[in-house]
Formats: structure tokens, C-alpha cells, sequence
């Protein structure tokens, strides 16, 4: 008995300092890339009629204003312009598409522990978006928000666990040259974060700068074409069914120069969509395989994201309602079509209309970023941060977002059910002889760590507790957290002899 006890004794005292230590990745109860795919609003009827609905759309209605450039590379692959303009779809051009579309895509980072496999269901949660505004929380105030706002973002993003892509959340509003601006972005944004970078670009000229500067940081043109770390956030479409003809051709000088490519749609249900969940996502998914045909017309088997951005509308007042349960189901409906065509997919969620990172704010942001999880969506695009339907962004509401999206990637994960789960053998002991409660069993303590997620600023302690404490409240947590990240140097800095040869080359805003 001795004997036991000591053992026990010694496994309890070794798993408490291995406790100490951040867990090995396979032994995290939540990580990068979990498989979804449990929640699904749609029937495999209502996914086919969907599919249906938007080949017809393609074949008889099509898209207007493709640039030249993009009639060329689509008549030539067997789209039809007519008279009007419009270049249709046939059925058979669709559905060769999608059949050699690239449905194994990796994300790269500058990190290569942050490479994002966007196969299956894998669900990943970032940033995105474009607010004009910073929120502050210390006098509930917006301003204009500038290149310094955006690098912060990056370097508070670069240290959170549950945020694992940046892409761009906010304009550098204190740039007014446009290509200054382009470069500018890239610069805050690789400089401050080792994950995977999404941006977007003005012109189309534009390009050839953003990728002369992304040779420079990576090494050489062909190691940025071995492992691109940024992809391009495109709107090629202006819903509804219209292309953007400068961000097609933004987009043919992507692919040209070997970056990866989101499809964006970016409809507004009662808007520039239809007002119904089932008319938005078939208007958004016909859009994205009109994109999808231009990007394999371009260069087949190019990386593309199948970008579905339906937005709702509170059709009251005609404002965006990003928070919403509707934005929620068009959110998880679209990641069941990309799993219809089985290719990688993305989509809004994690938005709030809140302008603080309040109770609302929290229900709103929980209640998309959970039905994104569990659809299996693989980019969670404006999962964090985010405020006023997109016109906000706020550095607390990015770290408090990472302790939400922690929750919701919990729910993704599920309920294991095994031998060991099922407990039988401990319920055996505590009840015959043992102490009569789970505390501090060895299985209770060795599992602790494994399925459980705590989180980092959530506070779960007593009233008397939270007394004893000071009271401690969760914005001005977050707002200490925020100071204490942005005091460290980032891990994201370049080299001072690359980032000397970047400032000789172009204007870079933010202090050396």
C-alpha cells in the first residue's frame, strides 16, 4: 500500500510540473486544422438544388464586365460572350472545372509550424477584413486607424494560439498614395506576425512591387514560388453577378506571380443578393465557380480558396448585420457547398455589430465563430476583432477572441468515446472503497490538460474570489495583455540587412 501510494505520489508530482510546460501539439485539446463538419443546415437535396440553381444561373444569366484580358482567358477554355456582353457558362465547363480544380491546398508561413492544411474539413480561425476605424476602449471612441494600428494587430495576432492566419483587418488610413499603402500593408503585416498573410492590392500594376518586396524577405523568387506566404484577398466580383474588372486583372498578375488566391463574394443579402439564406449562398457560390473557371482558364490547378462572403442585411433599417443568426447559417451553409464540391473553402464569421467588445458583442461573435467550427469551414475569415459590421477593429476584442474561438474549437473537436473515456474502471474505484468523488484521481489529473481548454482571460473564480482579486474586469485584462505583448520584440522582425535593402527600395512608414 505503501508502495502504491508513493508511486502515485511521484506520477502526480511529475505530471504537475510537466503542467508547467506547454503540451506537445498532438496532446493539445485544441490545435490548428481540427476536423468539422458536425453541423449541417443543409440537406444533400437542398445542396443539389443549390448546385443546380447556380449552374443555371452561369449558363443563362452569366457575369458582366470581365476585362478583356479575362474574356480572353475564358472564351478560351469554351465560356460564350453574348451580345450582350455577358460571359455564360456552360454546364460541362463548370463541372470540368471543378473536378480539376486543386482541392489540396497548404497555406505556407514564414513559420513552417504554421503551414495550414485547408484539406477535408480542417477548420482554421484568423483575422481578415478591412475597418477604417481603430476602436479604443479606454474612452469608447473610434478614430481613423493607421500602418502602426495594423503592425500591432500582427504582433498581438503572432502570439495568439487560436488565431492561426492575419490576414489584413484594417486600412492604413494615414497612407494616401495608394502603392505606398500596398507595400506599407505587407510590410506591418509580415514584419509582425510569422503566420500566413492575406492582403489585397489597389491596381494591378501594383503587384509587381508587393512581390519585388516579398523576394527580398523571402529570399529570392524562388524561394517566395517554393513557399508563398501570402495570399491575395480578391474581390473579383461586384454582386450581383458582375466581374470587378481591375481586381480580375489584380488577380491574373497574382497568379502570374505565384501567390495563392481568395475568391471573394461578398453579397448582401436584401441588397446585392437575395434576401433569402438559400438565394445568397446559390447568387455567392455561382459566383465563385465563375471565379474558380477564371482561375484554372489562367492556369489550372492554381491554389484558389472558394471564397463565399454572403452577408445579411437587417432589412429594417439596411444596415449589415454581421452578428446575426442568419449570417451565422449563411456562414455554415457555404461550408457545406465547398464540402459539396470538396474544395477549400472560406467564409465571414466571428463578426460583431457591437461597437465594444461587450455582452453583445460576445453572443454575437460566439454564436457564428461556433457554427463556422462545426461546419467544417476551413478559413474563418474576421473571426476576431472585429466591430460595427466591419468598420471597427479593436486590439482587446482580438484578445479576447482568441479565448472564444478556444471555446468554439473545443466544440469542434466533440466527445471521444473509448475505453478510457468511458471511465467505467474509475467510476469502479471511487465508488467500491475509494473516496466517492473524481477530485484528484490519477485520471482526473492526467486528463486535465488533454481535454480541457482554459481560458486565458475568461474568469472562473468565486465572488469571494474575484473580491479578493480586486475585482478584476475583462477589457482593461485585455488591454494589460495587449501592453505586455507590444513591450516584447517581435519574433516577426526581418533581418537588419534585408530590412535595410526593403527601406532603401520603398517607403516604409513604420520607425526602423
Amino acid at each position: 500500500m505503501t508502495e502504491t501510494t508513493s508511486l502515485r505520489s511521484g506520477g502526480r508530482a511529475a505530471r504537475r510540473a510537466a503542467r508547467a510546460n506547454p503540451l506537445a501539439d498532438h496532446l493539445r485539446p485544441i490545435r490548428p486544422g481540427m476536423e468539422g463538419g458536425q453541423y449541417r443546415p443543409l440537406t444533400l437535396e437542398g445542396m443539389a438544388a443549390i448546385h443546380n440553381a447556380a449552374l443555371e444561373a452561369l449558363e443563362t444569366i452569366g457575369l458582366a464586365d470581365a476585362p478583356a484580358s479575362g474574356v480572353a482567358h475564358l472564351t478560351g477554355v469554351g465560356a460564350i460572350q453574348g451580345d450582350d456582353g455577358r460571359i455564360r457558362f456552360p454546364r460541362a465547363l463548370v463541372e470540368d472545372t471543378i473536378a480539376r480544380a486543386n482541392r489540396r491546398i497548404t497555406l505556407f508561413a514564414r513559420d513552417p509550424a504554421h503551414d495550414l492544411d485547408l484539406s477535408g474539413t480542417r477548420v482554421h480561425f484568423g483575422t481578415a477584413g478591412a475597418a477604417v476605424h481603430l476602436v479604443d476602449v479606454e474612452d469608447n471612441s473610434y478614430r481613423e486607424c493607421g500602418v502602426q494600428d495594423l503592425h500591432d494587430a500582427a504582433r498581438i495576432a503572432d502570439v495568439l494560439d487560436n488565431i492561426h492566419f492575419l490576414q489584413r483587418p484594417m486600412v492604413c488610413r494615414d497612407i494616401t498614395d495608394n502603392r505606398e499603402m500596398d507595400v506599407n500593408t505587407l510590410y506591418a503585416c509580415c514584419s509582425g506576425t510569422l503566420k500566413h498573410v492575406g492582403t489585397s492590392f489597389t491596381e494591378p500594376e501594383y503587384v509587381k512591387h508587393a512581390l519585388e518586396f516579398l523576394h527580398m524577405i523571402a529570399g529570392g523568387e524562388d524561394k517566395w514560388r517554393e513557399r508563398p506566404f501570402v495570399s491575395n484577398s480578391n474581390c473579383f466580383v461586384v454582386p450581383p453577378m458582375k466581374f470587378a474588372t481591375e481586381a480580375c486583372q489584380v488577380m491574373e498578375a497574382c497568379i502570374e506571380g505565384g501567390m495563392p488566391v481568395l475568391l471573394l463574394s461578398a453579397g448582401m443579402a436584401g441588397a446585392t443578393a437575395p434576401s433569402t439564406i438559400a438565394g445568397a449562398i446559390t447568387q455567392a457560390v455561382a459566383e465563385c465557380l465563375a471565379g474558380l473557371v477564371y482561375v484554372n482558364a489562367v492556369k489550372p490547378g492554381h491554389p484558389a480558396i472558394f471564397g463565399t462572403w454572403p452577408f445579411g442585411l437587417d432589412l429594417r433599417s439596411g444596415a449589415m448585420t454581421g452578428g446575426s443568426g442568419e449570417q451565422a447559417l449563411l456562414t455554415a451553409g457555404c461550408a457545406q457547398m465547398h464540402q459539396f464540391y470538396g474544395v477549400p473553402g472560406g467564409a465571414a464569421a466571428g463578426i460583431a455589430d457591437a461597437k465594444m467588445p461587450d455582452m453583445q458583442a460576445g453572443w454575437e461573435q460566439m454564436c457564428s465563430n461556433v457554427m463556422a467550427g462545426l461546419s467544417g469551414l476551413n478559413m474563418v475569415y474576421e473571426a476576431a476583432g472585429m466591430h460595427a459590421s466591419l468598420l471597427g477593429f479593436c486590439h482587446e476584442s482580438l484578445i479576447l477572441g482568441d479565448d472564444i474561438i478556444g471555446q468554439a474549437l473545443r466544440c469542434v473537436r466533440g466527445i471521444e468515446v473509448n475505453d478510457e473515456t468511458l471511465a467505467l474502471e474509475q467510476m469502479r474505484e471511487v465508488c467500491m472503497g475509494g473516496p466517492g468523488h473524481y477530485l484528484g484521481t490519477e485520471q482526473t489529473l492526467s486528463r486535465m490538460e488533454i481535454d480541457h481548454v482554459y481560458p486565458s482571460l475568461g474568469n472562473r473564480s468565486s465572488p469571494k474570489e474575484w473580491d479578493e482579486l480586486g475585482k478584476p474586469e475583462l477589457v482593461p485584462n485585455a488591454t494589460r495583455r495587449k501592453e505586455a505583448i507590444l513591450s516584447e520584440r517581435a519574433r516577426a522582425r526581418f533581418d537588419l540587412v534585408i530590412d535595410k535593402a526593403v527601406r532603401d527600395r520603398f517607403n516604409i512608414h513604420l520607425p526602423a
